[in-house]
């Protein structure tokens, strides 16, 4: 069996040392941690995610989130739907299969640039939480996939971040084939960032997240949050319309300014936030 890493957990609201948060550098590492299980999210690890999540979002001196599985084997091999009681009835399983939609809904709204380091499976619902991130980092021993099919299931609550993150029919013959996609694929096909050796998947993690966190937290924010309402915007004259409104806002906060300054002075610009 696997041991568990002994970084600090996080607990507040519930979390166990399944979930852990450490921060530094303008970054704040969180890692699921039942290696044991192939880092599987049980109702408590979802839980556990969200408060991080949160947590990480409202830390001024947080940049950027990057996100792991514990061990060598798996990033999140899907979800592990044990731990409600079974008298608990329809109604009350139902309400708790949304938390991985409030996982989402949470990732999304934290206003700050999401990693994940990808070693090994990242499968079904471990899949989805990859392409909920913003950028994939992935040794070459990882392997995607949707595999619900192959036992009679749809990888519904996935649909949302898989197709933010691929093209629409590629998530479709994913979905209805089950078939595993290796590192090399997934590079190819766009979905991961970049695929490194194992050996030089911390590096080049840490390399990626510290070239985000040096940038201004206000533009990273506005810039994130324009590009997935362009995205999903259907309108293509109302999107350029809200892009405009977006350039005049940037180019008149302090940052902005900072930035051209810094940039003609050739130093290292000192942002505001604001």
């Amino acid at each position: 069996m696997a041991r568990r890493q002994s970084r600090t957990p996080l607990y507040d609201r519930g979390v166990t040392d399944e979930v852990l948060y450490e921060q530094g550098a303008g970054i704040a590492r969180i890692t699921i941690n039942r290696p044991e299980r192939r880092n599987a999210m049980s109702y408590a690890v979802m839980r556990g995610l969200c408060d991080a999540m949160t947590r990480a979002g409202l830390d001024d001196d947080v940049r950027v989130v990057v996100l792991a599985g514990a061990g060598d084997r798996a990033f999140c091999a899907g979800a592990d739907l044990g731990g409600i009681a079974d008298n608990a009835g329809f109604a009350a399983v139902h309400e708790s299969r949304g938390l991985l939609a409030d996982l989402f809904r949470t990732m999304w709204s934290i206003g700050k640039p999401i990693v994940a380091k990808v070693r090994g499976y990242a499968l079904a619902g471990g899949f989805g939480l990859a392409c909920a991130c913003d950028l994939i980092v992935a040794a070459d021993d990882a392997v995607f996939g949707t595999p619900e099919i192959d036992v009679g299931l749809w990888p519904y609550m996935i649909t949302v971040p898989l197709l933010r993150t691929l093209p629409p029919k590629k998530v479709l013959e994913l979905m209805m084939t089950g078939r595993r996609v290796h590192a090399e694929e997934a590079e190819r096909v766009g979905f991961v960032t970049r695929v490194v050796p194992a050996a030089e998947l911390d590096s080049a993690v840490e390399e990626l997240a510290s070239a985000l966190a040096a940038k201004s937290p206000l533009v990273m924010r506005w810039g994130r949050e324009s590009f997935y309402r362009t995205l999903e915007q259907p309108d293509a004259d109302a999107a350029l319309a809200y892009l405009q409104g977006m350039l005049t806002l940037t180019t008149n906060t302090e940052d902005a300014a900072e930035g051209v300054a810094a940039f003609a002075e050739k130093r290292t610009p000192r942002w505001k936030g604001r």
